[in-house]
């Protein structure tokens, strides 16, 4: 059975790109099985987009808007639309029409029982070489690297995810270039495969270099939240050992200075760092055991659990 397909499509100002994306998302539903789902979400336009929005809407009948109070960010936008949809597959897609609506038909047929996600990779790109692909290269090593989920291109946003892993996500910040590495943490089984990558033919880029900054922040958030969230006392508890141990041979070299060399404590800037890094470590030490409670308190309240289960069977699945 072919599972039902969501498309969501955050907009910001991208008035004259709406109609001809519109139309070439019904040119894939006219080859799909079963039509798909298409939620528009404005984040906050200042210009015609909503307009342009409402009257897709009217002509296509499953295609759907959902208008923002004000600029939240992609990110935001992108929680509204998964919030909203309700098809078992949801594909993610860019309003600026640089990702062609025609490669979700192969995207969906590459979602096989062996896969939960499949990633964009926009193998040739339509950008500027020295401010877009080779900052997003380096990103792209880097997230790979950290995350331990490698893809050749996080800031795709054509992707395709199985619905029951972003349903179980929260998204914050920059986080949806994450979405890939945020799933891999659930263990979704990822697959990367190339897309058409079309040159702007309307508007212009909404962000450039200034998001480096956010990127980074919240790439330390999604490594936590990751590999520490459920045991946030291994990541500052050990910390703090560690400084500890440290502290403690720097003292010992202290000591041995003074009663072997004759070398006075107060002469010997060694003696200062052991006592910083054994008040920091106990300072960890304690941090961790108040994440470890933090932790708990957040699983309790939200009645979530530290694990995900991928499939059911037998009677309790009828």
């Amino acid at each position: 059975m072919t599972p039902k397909l969501s498309i969501v499509i955050p907009v910001h100002n991208e008035n004259g790109n709406i109609v001809p994306l519109a139309a070439e998302i019904a040119l894939l539903a006219e080859k799909l099985k079963n039509p798909p789902e298409v939620i528009w979400v404005d984040d906050g336009s200042s210009d015609s987009s909503f307009s342009e929005i409402r009257g897709i809407c009217a002509k296509y009948g499953f295609m759907k808007g959902l208008r923002l109070g004000r600029n939240f960010g992609q990110t935001a936008a992108l929680s509204a639309g998964i919030s909203e949809a309700s098809g078992d597959v949801i594909a993610l897609l860019d309003a600026d029409r640089q990702n062609d609506p025609a490669d979700i038909a192969a995207m969906l047929a590459a979602l096989d029982e062996e896969t939960d996600v499949v990633s964009g990779w926009r193998k040739s790109r339509n950008d500027n070489v020295l401010t877009r692909t080779i900052p997003s290269r380096l990103a792209n090593a880097l997230i790979s690297k950290i995350t331990g989920v490698r893809l050749h291109d996080y800031g795709c946003t054509l992707k395709l995810y199985r619905a029951r892993y972003l349903k179980e996500l929260r998204l914050y910040g920059e986080m949806h270039r994450f979405l890939p590495a945020l799933a891999g943490s659930l263990g979704a089984r990822i697959k990367e495969m190339p897309v058409n990558h079309r040159a702007r033919t309307q508007g212009k880029s909404k962000y450039g270099l200034g998001r480096t900054f956010k990127v980074l922040l919240d790439l330390a958030t999604v490594k936590f939240m990751g590999r520490y969230i459920n045991n946030p006392i291994y990541l500052f508890g050990g910390t703090g050992l560690a400084l500890g141990g440290i502290s403690i041979v720097l003292a010992a070299v202290t000591l041995y200075k003074k009663y072997c060399l004759g070398i006075f404590v107060k002469d010997q800037p060694l003696f200062i760092v052991a006592i910083f890094f054994a008040l920091v470590g106990v300072q960890m030490l304690l941090l961790g055991l108040l994440s470890e409670v933090l932790s708990r308190t957040y699983y309790e309240i939200n009645e979530k659990h530290p694990y995900f289960i991928r499939e059911r069977t037998g009677e309790a699945n009828a």
